[in-house]
């Protein structure tokens, strides 16, 4: 499971999981795929019922990777520990082992990351402001009790 902040690397991370064979699950892709981009193809407004949505469907799949005994990475933030830790039951109760992988960035690199991120155009670049990127930094929990590999970048 991955965990970060947004901006801080984590797709980029998982997808050097995936070239070693992991299955790469991403809401953010998903959501591409079915509906289009953030605030172009489909309303703002929608992007919490296409979350849902998203996560339901890779949900499913995640859970069928772990019975056909697949290594998986799930590249969502997992900023909060309640939503960590229900995953994690599912994922033991689903008969699979779980590890969170925490990146740590320093908020003013995030800043930097982002101007260059938002200029991108794909499923992983949607927009973020300074303030949605203020309100994920102050809404964002890790304990270090739950962490397994900590990447300070």
């Amino acid at each position: 499971m991955m965990c970060g902040v947004a901006v801080s690397g984590k797709t980029t991370f998982s997808q050097q999981l995936e070239k070693e064979g992991f299955v790469r699950l991403s809401i953010d892709e998903e959501i591409w795929a079915t509906n289009g981009r953030y605030g172009i193809d489909f309303p703002i407004e929608r992007i919490e019922e296409y979350k849902k949505d998203a996560e339901i469907k890779l949900r499913n799949h995640f859970i069928k990777l772990i019975h056909d005994k697949q290594q998986v990475v799930i590249d969502f933030s997992f900023w909060d520990p309640v939503r960590r830790d229900q995953y994690k039951q599912l994922i033991e109760k689903s008969g699979g082992r779980c590890k969170l992988i925490y990146l740590k960035v320093h908020p003013d690199d995030l800043r930097e990351w982002l101007k260059i991120r938002n200029k991108r155009f794909d499923a992983n670049a949607f927009p973020i402001t300074e303030e949605i990127l203020t309100s994920y930094l102050n809404g964002f929990e890790v304990s270090k009790d739950e962490v397994e590999i900590v990447i300070e970048n």
